[in-house]
């Protein structure tokens, strides 16, 4: 899917619109688009970037009891 920066966008701005989170998503999207760190934290309007599909993590949670 591709994005097109508006004015004012940061790449971690784009990334929580679009996935809802932030952590391991800005970093698969600067490896997708090359160049694009080059631009500096404000992207320039009009920037398409290329957000490529991640799967969400598997999520492990200990449950802890309090009685056995």
């Amino acid at each position: 899917m591709q994005v097109v920066a508006s004015q004012g966008d940061t790449l971690d701005e784009i990334c929580f619109r679009v996935y809802g989170k932030t952590a391991g998503i800005t970093e698969a999207v600067l490896a997708a688009n090359h160049r694009l760190a080059d631009m500096g934290p404000v992207l320039k309007m009009g920037t398409v970037i290329e957000l490529p599909n991640v799967s969400p993590p598997e999520s492990k949670k200990t449950i802890i009891q309090l009685w056995d």
